[in-house]
């Protein structure tokens, strides 16, 4: 692979026209306009008010509220009009997506040697008034098959594609047995795709003390860790595809609207059909404690109290029932815009998901709190005539916890605007889950994160948001996208730029005790986070929606896809030791590189000058949108056609990583060599397009 240095020459080169900036928040604005802008961003930190956050995440998660629940419907109603006060104009979004939400009937138990029925639900605490709501339920995994099944035990680690393959390896039979695995490792929905695969009848899922638990501190309600009783919910859905199951590719417009949607027969989905069941480490203890096979792989053992065994064996019979309905029920996602004043059919997108397992304060609640707080500020600013200049939406994602359904449906529905008009999508699920600000994203927009953490102050410290994220670091670790949440669509699907981020930490996660008292004692006392998190990503949105050139760091793709080539090589070298480089893909690189640093001189002239006319610059922020889609494909991925994007998409097998040039990824995880050229060809074509596209701005600039 080609050395590109690009750091290195970068810096070179733009060093002394650097100098002309001595604020970060002028990228991509002419110089005559930054004193405007700065002084617009002053406001906004002012505005923003750190009370509101508390306000709102303790009126939202007030009640349990999954998808498709009058409670859920209460959430939306109160943040249409919190949105609509701020001056939003605010769109709901309805669709019919096929999903289960609620457990149905479930049971589990322990025939022999002994009759025991095992607990699967969080015990009511005295401390915690919220776990004695009656409209809790049971702790059940979405789109779990249905049946009634008794069977010895076999345990699977955390049932990744690794450990049946280990299982397979040592000899161990899964035919016609119940799977227990513990969380972690992989997507949940893979530990029933396998097991099934592996012909397993059954799989019981698990939090272990090891990985949450006393072995890791006190638990709750003394501490953040999980109990023996905390439960993690969450879908089993793995499908080749994200969103509604029955409508890959088209939005689930509703059953009873003027367009009729054709929808696949659920008997012909790839559904899992075996019966799902989570509980907690006290349930799984007592049948753990019970087996008598051969000793787990070291790495296998958890932080029980006991040697782990891989089998059961014959004495040892686990019952699990499960009878789940599946049906049609109403998701409705809001969407508030701010209209831009200047150029109002260009988007910058923020979101998350509103839905929840339970009452949902961390997951995903805080991240709504934290989007109605960044709402009310921006409005200010509209209110005294300072409106943004491109479009601000903020979208509120429902059903997003059955499968990332919401959001996809509307991106689907949406899909020829998002292509033309969409700038940027931001996600914050759970967006204020702690103390600890991180962020992950599209290379294009790695940058003006970290420029943004500049300008605002970390609460009870002396240090910056970006100061205190590096830590010890030059520069804060900033990560790629993966799965699990509301940005698949916007970027993997679609192309559009995309980021996530916040604050993290420790949770309860998509249990019942994810609630108000377990946020206010363990997540964020504070409650200080919320409003700086919408400091940050309000300046984010803002410098996207003002800046004369859409503040992209365009020479960042070179400089990420140089490292990612290296990686990847190094990869498929692995299964191809005589395979020496990806030649059309390095040809296609060198030239990306040339192209961004010929781009990055004619901007930096540009934003000192202010030479260009405003017709030009409609036609460089167009181009500038349609970068990102150099990397959709419409043949897509082998795994999966709906996953369009070359760059990124989330792990196949494990549902979560991110996977960058996932093509080649792909080939090196099946053991395939024979689509190398391909994959080759097909990102030489992509890194061409781009190449050309950035070009074709530098020509105008």
């Amino acid at each position: 692979m080609i050395k590109l240095n690009f750091n290195l020459k970068r810096s070179l080169v733009f060093g002394t026209l650097a100098l002309a900036f001595t604020a970060q928040a002028q990228d991509g604005f002419f110089q005559k306009n930054q004193e405007k802008q700065k002084a617009l961003e002053s406001e906004f930190l002012e505005a923003v008010d750190f009370s509101s956050f508390k306000v709102h995440l303790k009126e939202i998660t007030k009640n349990p509220h999954i998808a498709g629940t009058p409670e859920n419907e209460l959430v939306q109603q109160y943040m249409s009009k919190i949105m609509s006060e701020a001056g939003m104009d605010v769109k709901l979004y309805p669709y019919d997506v096929y999903l289960p939400n609620h457990p149905g009937e479930s049971h589990l138990e322990i025939v022999s040697p002994v009759k025991m029925t095992l607990s699967q639900q969080e015990a009511i605490l005295e401390e915690d008034p919220f776990s004695a709501d009656d409209r809790l339920y049971l702790g059940f995994n979405a789109f779990s098959g249905s049946g009634d099944v008794t069977a010895e035990v076999v345990y699977v680690n955390y049932g990744t594609r690794e450990d049946f393959a280990k299982l397979k390896e040592m000899g161990v039979d899964l035919t016609g047995k119940v799977a227990i695995a513990r969380y972690g490792g992989n997507f949940r929905g893979y530990k029933a795709k396998y097991a099934e695969e592996a012909g397993a009848i059954g799989l019981v899922v698990y939090t272990d003390p090891k990985d949450n638990g006393y072995t890791r501190g006190d638990v709750y309600p003394d501490g953040p860790y999980y109990n023996e009783t905390t439960i993690q919910r969450g879908s089993m859905l793995t499908l080749d595809w994200t969103g509604d199951p029955l409508t890959p590719n088209e939005p689930a417009l509703p059953l009873d609207g003027p367009v009729k949607v054709d929808r696949l027969d659920p008997k012909d989905v790839d559904f899992h059909t075996i019966p799902v069941t989570p509980i907690g480490y006290g349930a799984a203890k007592e049948i753990l404690s019970r087996m008598k096979g051969q000793d787990v792989p070291e790495e296998w053992q958890g932080g029980l109290s006991f040697d782990y065994k891989i089998e059961g064996g014959e004495d040892l019979q686990v019952r699990v029932m499960v009878d789940q309905p599946v049906d049609f029920i109403r998701a409705n996602n809001v969407v508030g815009t701010f209209k831009g004043s200047k150029y109002p059919d260009e988007w910058i997108i923020l979101g998350a998901h509103f839905d929840a397992w339970s009452f949902g304060a961390t997951d995903p609640n805080s991240g709504t709190a934290m989007l109605l707080t960044l709402s009310e500020a921006i409005g200010k600013l509209v209110k005294e005539g300072k409106a943004p200049e491109r479009s601000i939406m903020i979208g509120h994602w429902d059903a997003e916890e059955q499968g990332v359904i919401g959001s996809t449906e509307w991106v689907e529905h949406m899909r020829d605007e998002l292509k033309a008009n969409a700038i940027a999508y931001m996600n914050f699920d759970g967006g204020v889950n702690g103390r600890n600000f991180g962020a992950s994203a599209a290379p294009t927009l790695k940058k003006i994160i970290m420029d943004a953490a500049k300008d605002v102050a970390f609460p009870d410290s002396s240090k910056t948001v970006y100061e205190v994220w590096a830590g010890k670091n030059d520069e804060p670790r900033m990560g790629n996208l993966g799965g699990g949440s509301d940005h698949i669509a916007f970027y993997m699907h679609v192309g559009v730029p995309s980021l996530g981020g916040g604050t993290g930490g420790l949770t309860a996660y998509h249990s019942n005790y994810d609630n108000f008292h377990y946020y206010s004692k363990f997540v964020e006392p504070s409650f200080k986070l919320g409003g700086t998190v919408a400091q940050v990503f309000g300046l984010v949105a803002l410098r996207l929606a003002n800046g004369d050139v859409i503040p992209y760091d365009v020479p960042r793709y070179a400089q990420d896809l140089e490292g990612h080539f290296e990686n990847a090589l190094k990869k498929v070298q692995t299964i191809a030791p005589d395979f020496e480089k990806f030649e059309k893909s390095s040809k296609a690189l060198e030239m990306l590189e040339a192209s961004s640093m010929e781009y990055q001189k004619a901007l930096d002239a540009a934003m000192i000058s202010g030479n260009v006319s405003d017709k030009d610059l409609e036609k460089i922020n167009e181009e500038l949108i349609g970068l990102e889609k150099s990397w959709i494909d419409p043949k897509g991925m082998y795994y999966g056609e709906w996953y369009k994007s070359l760059y990124v998409c989330n792990d196949p097998f494990s549902g979560y990583a991110s996977w960058i040039l996932p093509g080649i990824q792909y080939e090196v995880a099946i053991n395939r060599t024979e689509k190398l050229d391909e994959w080759d060809s097909r990102y030489a074509k992509a890194i061409t397009s781009l190449s050309k596209k950035i070009d074709k701005i530098t020509k105008t600039l």
